[in-house]
């Protein structure tokens, strides 16, 4: 189930960068455009931190 959320959110950031690119281009609504450009980039990087992977057994919260 995460390969598909982690897919969608790929596909969806490709989509933002796609929609961003057409509206520098037409050089109409240039902030909304920055703002798709900066989500994009964010979705991207919470993939990326999401697909690394980690050692197993480790976590922030130690108890004792």
């Amino acid at each position: 189930m995460l390969d598909l959320a982690l897919s969608l959110t790929v596909l969806a950031a490709f989509a933002l960068v796609g929609g961003s690119v057409w509206l520098f281009r037409r050089g109409q609504h240039r902030k909304q455009a920055w703002l798709m450009a900066v989500l994009a980039v964010i979705m991207l990087a919470n993939v990326a931190i999401w697909a690394i992977p980690g050692v197993p057994d480790q976590t922030l919260f130690q108890r004792d």
